[in-house]
């Protein structure tokens, strides 16, 4: 069961929320520019982006890239800064990233694919290296792409049942993962094949790994406002907020609202002026939700600008004192 990378979303800060409340069995970053990496400048306002606790171990350094030279120094970096893995975006469907031809676009270049993958064996030889991708590009190409991947040998692939095309605008088609899995094994790989796309849940997880024979599945969406996703019993001691009258919230609001301060408090203290803070904001509407005046608390949270600001709007919310 792995969190899947999103960017602006899987961020440091996110992630360790995620391992203190309902760790997976894997964690990715955020996927973050080789090329961006392999300049000076770029390598200073990147960093944060790879910055990991040991708490979120094993986790795996995501890259992108269409320069395997990029890619090789950008995997020896990963390296030293101690992953457990790397993986390589092949799927992004961004433009500015398509642009480069990277992402989703190297569907259409299964040659410089497979060279991006020998690089980063070559400049992470002690890590295993795996690469994320779709289906196809405009249709469903698995016959002719995937045989290409793994030809490389890569330690996994993680499809993500949908087109670049079809973006995430039709149901993830799972039937794919497990035409994925059987491709593999007709061609006698020993690489790993994880499913992605639509998940909702764990026991969903479970269902679809079962129907595709898949041997991981990547969760990504399913954990916006919901850190305990990946917990076996997914509760939060409240001792601490005995001085809060939460009284006429359900355990479950309760929960949320604190941990959504802990992560905004923890979003600006490893952030603050690097990153806008608008990111949490996509984060306050899966957190304040399914409680009474949750709407009207999740508007004052979109006119916030700090954790100040977030942390006074939940008092008064919640009539409480102006500290934790």
């Amino acid at each position: 069961m792995i969190l899947a990378p999103m960017a602006d979303v899987t961020d440091a800060a996110f992630r360790r929320i995620i391992a203190k409340y309902g760790k997976p069995d894997v964690m990715y970053t955020e996927f973050v520019s080789a090329d961006g990496l392999c300049h000076p400048e770029g390598r200073k306002k990147l960093l944060i982006d790879l910055k990991y606790t040991e708490a979120e171990r094993p986790i795996v350094a995501q890259l992108f890239t269409a320069n395997p030279a990029k890619m090789r120094e950008a995997a020896t970096l990963a390296q030293e800064l101690g992953f457990d893995g790397l993986d390589i975006n092949m799927g992004c469907p961004d433009r500015t990233v398509e642009k480069q031809g990277c992402g989703a676009a190297l569907m259409k270049n299964p040659k410089l694919s497979r060279e991006l993958i020998r690089a980063a064996k070559e400049g992470a030889s002690r890590l295993p290296i795996s690469v994320k991708t779709r289906i196809g590009y405009n249709k469903n190409e698995l016959e002719t792409w995937l045989p290409e991947l793994l030809a490389e040998e890569p330690a996994a692939v993680t499809i993500h049942a949908r087109t670049r095309k079809e973006m995430s605008k039709v149901p993830a088609r799972w039937e794919h993962v497990r035409e994925a899995v059987a491709l593999r094994d007709r061609l006698d790989s020993e690489t790993l094949i994880l499913g992605n796309g639509d998940v909702s849940d764990i026991a969903d997880a479970k269902k679809k790994a079962e129907e595709s024979s898949a041997d991981g599945v990547m969760l990504g969406r399913a954990i916006f406002g919901n850190p305990w996703l990946f917990a076996d019993s997914p509760r939060l001691n409240l001792g601490s907020t005995e001085r809060f009258d939460l009284s006429h919230l359900e355990p479950a609001g309760k929960e949320k609202l604190l941990v959504m301060l802990e992560h905004t408090k923890l979003f600006e203290e490893l952030f603050a002026g690097r990153k806008n803070f608008a990111i949490m904001k996509k984060h306050y509407k899966a957190y304040v939700e399914g409680f009474d005046g949750a709407k009207e608390l999740r508007i004052k949270l979109m006119e916030a600008e700090n954790f100040r600001e977030v942390e006074r709007s939940v008092h008064e919310f919640l009539k409480t004192p102006d500290k934790i």
